[in-house]
């Protein structure tokens, strides 16, 4: 997304685009006015370049349609270099433009990290709606500068208080078919199943992500709600031109998103097809929900007149074109009314000579990160650092991805079998102590074998009752990292599951199909699996934003550091571990952890290593996949089995660095996505 592009080309290269405010278009003419017809660059001696893409050329601004505008759509690639990006006192990083100029200027304006989340979440449910919005859930966690706190919110979506342990897999208690439209004779709990189960309206829980804003907000919050969501209402009324990735989702989509009227009309075309890249599109409904919203308060979205669109749509009995059958969900308007966001103790651990703060339950990815790193202390990563180092990241060594997939191996391990909504289901010994107990973790640590993957891990044995295993996780989510001019800081991943959601769309949004992260079955031969399905329960999540800390001399928390998170569905938690190891023990900034080769396991025999990446050579020798690729060949000298498919991660990083004796912000987004760093921003 980065561009060596002038402001002033001269003709320039392609209009402006029509569907910008004239607002933005006016502001666009007079850059224009104020180059200089000599030169081909920006006159940068009265310029405000805050919340503009920065080049070496100059500036840009988002959305104004000139050449290196950072939202003008591209088709969708694995994989698009990206270029650190320093900042003086504030930043935000998102998966999109518009949703990171809509977080800075909040940011300029003197909003809170916490004002500018609520401007981000906004827009990227409408120019990103695949992935997130105002039908999911989300995790923030928010860093006080002033008292040094940090504090975990959960907005997880919630199973609704009608629902049974059979509730994804039978239709009733008098009727043991499987949800419709699941086809007859396949089985419920199957692969197979994901995507029918899907469309079920038992798919859709109650949507926690406004109402955990709201509760953050009120916290945190500097400016009016009100007035936090003018962005996302002038681009829902104005319009914008689908990117590459929307465009990529909707086509993917498009016979799924048949099942609700509303989607189709608003994704697709008369043909059936979908909405091209380009193409502008204007959301009426969701600038009025988001009016609703601003005017009326949270509240407006759990009662009154969308909340009862929200459970009709759950309530649909039939879709589609041809249209067929659907089971209803049992989501009533009590569900929504009585939601609560809860405030949480984040898991707040050591690792070498920092604190590293995550999520707790109902995500298992800030214990699971922890669990990871817990076992990796006791290896001398520094000593496996990538190769031939570059903006990318570098290479990845054999023994260092190694190590990582196999500390991931054993902390998978215990998430799948002990982790769930500790309001139902208690950890081993009541909190996440045991499992990140530093002599358990060396123990596990003793299991890794330098010359062999251990393939599948076995959980640690802890005196709770005997529980089943279950692993499933969908992927449509997304993530930011904001610093505000305060020094406060908001990591937030948000999702509404996976791509599309449920498929069916109300007041302008798609809910979520956040429950299939439940386990279908209810028990299996080890026992009571911890995150079946119960009423009011919320289900297992991985999202793990996270922030980091310097160790105080007395061995306490001091100075902010990092902060982090992903999207990826159960890999998140692969992709923060990358993360966080390049830039605590390899020394890498902001952009070449982010940027780095995506790599690591779950508990399974195959490791991760994303395709997508340059510095892998993923072409078929001799009949094998990265076959003379030397990481790929050496990790399967080492008994891995090998993943070689693209790696959609997400990953959101700022690092607070010193460079020439200042305190800079340096922010990296990443190159699998759309995603873009601003803020108050200079070059180095």
């Amino acid at each position: 997304m980065e561009s060596s592009e002038t402001l002033c080309p001269t003709p320039p290269r392609r209009p402006l685009l029509k569907t910008f405010s004239a607002l933005s278009v006016l502001g666009a003419l007079l850059a224009l006015q104020a180059c200089s017809n000599s030169d081909d660059v920006v006159t940068t001696a009265a310029q405000d370049t805050a919340c503009a893409q920065v080049t070496d050329s100059g500036s840009v601004d988002v959305g104004s349609g000139l050449p290196g505008d950072p939202a003008a759509p591209e088709p969708a690639s694995g994989y698009r270099a990206k270029t650190l990006v320093s900042a003086k006192t504030y930043m935000v990083v998102t998966a999109n433009p518009y949703a990171s100029k809509a977080g800075c200027e909040i940011l300029k304006k003197g909003g809170s990290a916490v004002d500018a989340a609520v401007a981000v979440q906004a827009v990227l449910g409408l120019v990103e709606p695949q992935s997130s919005g105002l039908g999911g859930g989300a995790f923030m966690l928010h860093y006080d500068a002033k008292t040094k706190k940090v504090q975990s919110y959960d907005g997880r979506e919630m199973a609704p208080a009608a629902a049974t342990e059979d509730y994804l897999r039978t239709i009733s208690a008098t009727n043991a078919a499987p949800p419709l439209p699941i086809p007859a004779g396949t089985a419920p709990e199957s692969n197979a199943a994901f995507t029918p189960l899907k469309q079920s309206g038992r798919s859709v829980g109650t949507p926690g992500a406004v109402r955990m804003l709201d509760l953050a907000h009120k916290d945190y919050g500097s400016l009016a709600w009100k007035d936090l969501f003018a962005s996302g209402v002038q681009l829902a009324t104005d319009g914008f031109p689908i990117s590459g990735r929307m465009a990529q989702a909707i086509d993917g989509s498009k016979t799924l998103l048949l099942t609700d009227s509303e989607a189709a009309a608003y994704f697709l075309n008369a043909d059936g097809s979908g909405k091209a890249l380009g193409t502008v599109i204007k959301n009426p409904a969701y600038a009025a929900t988001l009016t609703t919203l601003a005017s009326s308060g949270a509240n407006a979205l759990y009662t009154g007149p969308i909340a009862e669109n929200i459970v009709k749509k759950i309530k649909l009995t039939s879709g589609g074109s041809p249209s067929f059958a659907i089971t209803p969900g049992l989501t009533e308007m009590s569900d929504l009314a009585n939601y609560q966001a809860k405030k949480r103790d984040p898991v707040c651990t050591t690792y070498r000579n920092y604190w590293v703060c995550g999520m707790g339950a109902p995500s298992s990815g800030g214990m699971t990160v922890a669990s990871a790193l817990g076992t990796l202390e006791n290896f001398y990563l520094a000593g496996y650092k990538p190769t031939a180092m570059d903006t990318n990241g570098g290479k990845p060594t054999v023994m260092g991805v190694h190590l990582i997939s196999e500390a991931g191996r054993l902390a998978y391990a215990d998430r799948n079998k002990y982790m769930a909504d500790t309001d139902f289901v208690p950890l081993p010994g009541g909190s996440p102590a045991a499992l990140l107990d530093k002599a358990y973790l060396r123990s596990r640590a003793n299991l890794i074998d330098f010359t062999r993957s251990m393939g599948t891990a076995v959980a640690g044995t802890f005196t709770s009752a005997p529980l089943g295993i279950s692993s499933a996780e969908g992927k449509g989510t997304t993530h930011m990292t904001i610093v505000d001019k305060q020094g406060n800081v908001v990591v937030m991943t948000t999702t509404i599951e996976s791509g599309m959601g449920s498929y069916r769309m109300t007041n302008g949004f798609l809910l979520n199909n956040q429950l299939t992260d439940f386990s279908v079955l209810a028990a299996d031969s080890n026992g009571p699996i911890a995150n079946r399905v119960q009423a009011n329960k919320r289900p297992r999540s991985s999202m793990a934003p996270t922030l980091v800390f310097k160790m105080a001399d007395d061995g306490s928390m001091g100075d902010f550091l990092m902060g982090t998170g992903s999207p990826g569905g159960a890999t998140i938690i692969q992709y923060v571990i990358k993360t966080l190891v390049g830039v605590l023990d390899w020394g890498m900034d902001a952009q070449q952890a982010t940027s780095m080769v995506n790599f690591g396991a779950a508990n399974g025999p195959n490791t991760n290593v994303g395709r997508e990446h340059p510095n892998v050579n993923a072409a078929t020798v001799g009949g094998v996949e990265g076959g003379s690729d030397p990481l790929i060949s050496g990790l399967r000298t080492l008994g891995h089995g090998i993943s070689v498919s693209a790696q959609s991660s997400g990953v959101s990083t700022i690092v607070k660095a010193t460079r020439s004796g200042a305190t800079v912000l340096e922010g990296g987004a990443d190159p699998r996505r759309e995603g873009i760093v601003l803020g108050d921003t200079f070059k180095p």
